[in-house]
């Protein structure tokens, strides 16, 4: 997979997210997730620091996927898909 399809796959996936978040028949369970996820991201304090070679960028890579994973658990099907489908027809 080229770096251009990489790029172009995380902006679908993040305007999917966006989108699932903003519907109102997502469950706030699954929202709270996403918020953890996003705040996980920008927060300047890690679990393990970054200065610690690769397991202090490890735990970013295990813990934002595994909250979003979480978070997609709590949405009915038909409305992950319904937004999939919209976003990933392009």
């Amino acid at each position: 997979m080229k770096f251009r399809q990489i790029r172009d796959n995380l902006k679908k996936h993040i305007r999917l997210y966006q989108a699932l978040y903003r519907d109102k028949r997502t469950p706030k369970m699954a929202k709270i997730f996403l918020w953890l996820a996003i705040g996980y991201f920008f927060m300047p304090i890690d679990f393990i620091p970054d200065f610690i070679p690769v397991i202090g960028h490890l735990d970013d890579a295990i813990i934002i996927p595994g909250l979003i994973f979480v978070a997609l658990r709590f949405i009915p099907k038909q409305l992950y898909l319904e937004h999939y489908r919209e976003i990933f027809k392009a």
